[in-house]
């Protein structure tokens, strides 16, 4: 079950990503890894994070998933090996809170869906999930929360 989405103006901000192409049974042996990855690129440039860890989407995921793992900064970061800076860019969302283990993401994503095109609003293509609460700092998992994030076209 879903929060009641909202339509947003988000702002603009730097993050550090890392993109991966897996297929869907390989997402949870890949992801801890690459989090940890940016982590050490950030540390090792003296750079804090600036709020949770999150990915994005390129497309709706399918038997693969293609994304960036992502942690965001409040300034650039220098490339480093697969490491690279990015912007998640100015832009108008729809958005909603899930909270509960990440096997019900699917089911998350399929009521969020239903509920944009009820309202008559065109998605773009990819979208973002941003881990507020999450295992690195709760181990109860029905108290992860994942917040669900759809650009919308104008």
């Amino acid at each position: 079950m879903i929060e009641t989405p909202q339509i947003l103006r988000i702002e603009s901000r730097h993050y550090a990503a890392l993109q991966l192409v897996v297929p869907r049974d390989q997402i949870r042996r890949v992801m801890g890894p690459a989090v940890a990855q940016i982590y050490r690129v950030l540390a090792f440039q003296g750079i804090e994070p600036a709020g949770p860890w999150f990915t994005h989407h390129f497309k709706r995921p399918n038997p693969d998933f293609d994304f960036e793992v992502c942690i965001p900064v409040d300034e650039a970061i220098e490339s480093a090996g697969e490491v690279y800076p990015e912007i998640w860019p100015a832009m108008r969302v729809a958005r909603t809170v899930y909270q509960g283990e990440y096997s019900g993401l699917a089911g998350a994503w399929s009521e969020f869906t239903a509920w944009i095109a009820a309202q008559g609003l065109r998605e773009a293509k990819d979208l973002w999930e941003v881990y507020t609460v999450n295992p690195d700092g709760e181990k109860d998992s029905a108290k992860w929360r994942t917040e669900l994030s759809r650009p919308l076209l104008d």
